[in-house]
C-alpha cells in the first residue's frame, strides 16, 4: 500500500473511526442534572416550545446545527460512489464548520429512489437543523433540489458545490481583475464545465455586473451556444447566439479562464491565444486543467489559480461555507440570497488587501503575503475570516 494511502485511512480509522463525535455542552455529573436534562426537567422546554417553534433557537442547538447532506452522486473527482462512501467527506466537511466557525453538523448520507424521495426525506428531517448544506449532488438534479427545497423550507439550503464555489471563485475574479488593471464588464469569460459549479458561478458573475454574452460556457461537447439542440434547461438559460463551437476558438482573446472540469484539459497554445493580462483558475482537483508551470511557461503575465494547497492561490470553498452559515444562523436567516452571496464575495476579496497577520504567516511558513499576482484571496487559517465575512453576511441576511 502506497505511503500516502495508508496515512490517510490510518488517520480516519485511529484512535477511533471517524473524523466527528458528540459531546455534551451542559453538565451533567448528578442526579439533579439528571433530572435537568432529562425528565423531569426536559418537559419544560418541550412545553415551551408546543407553544411557540421559535422558542427551539432558545432551548435546544437547532441555531447552530446543519445538516451537511448528499447522496453520494458527485463525490470530488471520484463521481457516483454512492452515499456511505460519501460519508468521510461529509464527516470533514463537519471539522470544517466546527473547527472555522463552531458550527454543529449532523452528516447524513440518503440513499432515495429518485430526486423526489431525497427531496421529501430532507424536507421531512428539516426541522431539526437550523440550515442544510447540500453537497457532492450530481447536476442537474442538483438544481432541482436546491429550488424545490429552498420553496419549501424556512431555513436556509445552500448547495456548496454551487454557491460556495461561486463566491470564492468571484472573490478571486473580482481581485485579480483589480490586480490586472481590468474591469469585470468589459472582460470575456470562457468557463470551463457546465455543471452545479460553472452555471453557479456564471449566476453570480452577471449579479455581480459582468455582461451575459460576454461568458462562454463549454461543456464536454464544446461551446453552448443556442444551435445546440441537446441542452438541459439549465444550460439553455446561458446558451449563446455564436458560431464559436470548440474550447479552443472560445479562448482566443478570452480574458478569464475558469476551469471547473477535469484534469490536462487546457494545453499551453490555448493559454498563448488568451488576451494580454489573461487570468486563468484551473481548479480540478487534484489535477487541474493545465498545471501552473506548464500556463507560465508560456506566459508571464497571467494570474493562475488552482485548488491545490501546494500552489499559490488556492480557491479552496472552506474559505466560504463556515463563515456563511455562521453568518446566516447568526441572523436566523431563512433565505441564502443573492444579495447574502454577493455579501460574501466581497468581504472575502476585500480581506486580501489587508495585511496580513503574523500568525498567517506562521502557519503557511512563509516570511510575508501581500495583496498581488500570488496572493489574491485570504488563506484558510486567517482568524480574521470569522471577525469579518460573518458580519457582513449577517448584515445582508437582516436588509
Amino acid at each position: 500500500m502506497p505511503e500516502n494511502r495508508a496515512k490517510a485511512l490510518d488517520y480516519h480509522e485511529f484512535p477511533a473511526p471517524g473524523k466527528i463525535s458528540i459531546q455534551p455542552t451542559k453538565p451533567f455529573t448528578s442526579a439533579s442534572e439528571l433530572s435537568l436534562a432529562y425528565t423531569p426537567g426536559v418537559a419544560e422546554p418541550v412545553r415551551a416550545i408546543a407553544k411557540n417553534e421559535h422558542d427551539a433557537y432558545r432551548y435546544t442547538n437547532k441555531g447552530n446545527l446543519v445538516a451537511v447532506i448528499t447522496d453520494g452522486s458527485a463525490v470530488l473527482g471520484l463521481g457516483n460512489v454512492g452515499p456511505i462512501a460519501g460519508k468521510p467527506v461529509m464527516e470533514g466537511k463537519a471539522v470544517l464548520f466546527k473547527r472555522f466557525a463552531n458550527i454543529d453538523v449532523f452528516d447524513i448520507e440518503i440513499k432515495a429512489p429518485s430526486t423526489e424521495a431525497f427531496i421529501e426525506t430532507v424536507v421531512n428531517i428539516a426541522p431539526t437543523f437550523g440550515a442544510i448544506n447540500l453537497e457532492d449532488i450530481a447536476a442537474p438534479h442538483c438544481f432541482i433540489v436546491e429550488q424545490s427545497l429552498r420553496e419549501r423550507l424556512e431555513i436556509p439550503v445552500f448547495h456548496d458545490d454551487q454557491h460556495g464555489t461561486a463566491v470564492i471563485v468571484c472573490a478571486g475574479l473580482l481581485n485579480s481583475l483589480e490586480i490586472q488593471g481590468k474591469r469585470l464588464e468589459d472582460v470575456r469569460i470562457v468557463i470551463l464545465g457546465a455543471g452545479a459549479a460553472g452555471i453557479a458561478t456564471t449566476r453570480l458573475l452577471i449579479a455581480l455586473g459582468s455582461k451575459r454574452e460576454n461568458i462562454i460556457l463549454v461543456d464536454r461537447k464544446g461551446v453552448i451556444h443556442t444551435r445546440r439542440s441537446d441542452l438541459n434547461i439549465y444550460k439553455q438559460a446561458y446558451a449563446v447566439d455564436s458560431p464559436l463551437e470548440t474550447l479552443d476558438e472560445a479562448m482566443l482573446d478570452a480574458d478569464i479562464l475558469v476551469g471547473v472540469s477535469g484534469p490536462n484539459l487546457v494545453t499551453a497554445d490555448m493559454i498563448k491565444t488568451m488576451a494580454d493580462r489573461a487570468i486563468v483558475f484551473a481548479l480540478s482537483n487534484p489535477i487541474p486543467e493545465i498545471m501552473p508551470d506548464v500556463a507560465r511557461a508560456v506566459r508571464d503575465d497571467i494570474i493562475i489559480a488552482t485548488g491545490r494547497s501546494d500552489f499559490p492561490n488556492q480557491v479552496n470553498n472552506s474559505l466560504c461555507f463556515p463563515f456563511l452559515f455562521r453568518g446566516v444562523l447568526d441572523a436566523k436567516a431563512h433565505k441564502i440570497t443573492e444579495k447574502i452571496l454577493i455579501a460574501a464575495t466581497h468581504a472575502l476579496a476585500d480581506l486580501a488587501k489587508q495585511p496580513v497577520p503574523d500568525e498567517v504567516l506562521k502557519a503557511y511558513r512563509v516570511e510575508a503575503l501581500s495583496f498581488g499576482p500570488e496572493y489574491i484571496i485570504p488563506t484558510q487559517f486567517d482568524p480574521r475570516l470569522i471577525q469579518t465575512v460573518p458580519e457582513r453576511v449577517a448584515e445582508a441576511a437582516r436588509s
